[in-house]
């Protein structure tokens, strides 16, 4: 199974797109995937971030309670991005970016549409997705 995480809510200004971080908000949002992921019982062996910042915190917030440690990946900065690529051999594997780039995986992976809000969550296997959760969703999974 591969999970897209999108990047929680951020701060409207920064020097530059990358060093954008999450506002309180985002980071309730991260933490909130993290625990709704936790209760479902879903065991990441792997989670793979985008670099800038917004994401690193996002991906470091939601592995808390997964007892993983993020690592970065380039891949996920912006643009095409092949999911199955970068899970291949990763097992369970939760990816932390950005819209559109998840909406134009998806799509690439299912051949539908769909588009993950901030906080949100997605799992694909194989080639459908199998679910798409808002963080109101995720907050009360998480019992928040």
């Amino acid at each position: 199974m591969i999970w897209l995480l999108r990047h929680g809510d951020t701060e409207d200004l920064a020097a530059d797109d990358a060093s954008r971080e999450l506002t309180a908000k985002g980071e309730r949002q991260a933490r909130a995937a993290g625990a709704a992921l936790a209760a479902l019982g879903v065991e990441i062996d792997c989670c793979l971030s985008s670099p800038k910042a917004r994401a690193v915190q996002t991906a470091r917030l939601a592995c808390e309670p997964l007892g993983v440690q993020p690592e970065v990946a380039e891949a996920l900065r912006g643009g095409d991005f092949d999911p199955g690529g970068l899970a291949a051999g990763r097992g369970e594997v939760l990816l932390v970016g950005h819209e559109p780039d998840f909406s134009r995986a998806i799509q690439l992976v299912t051949g539908g549409r769909a588009e993950i809000k901030k906080g949100g969550i997605a799992a694909l296997h194989g080639s459908a997705l199998v679910t798409l959760l808002r963080p109101a969703a995720l907050r009360r999974i998480a019992g928040l």
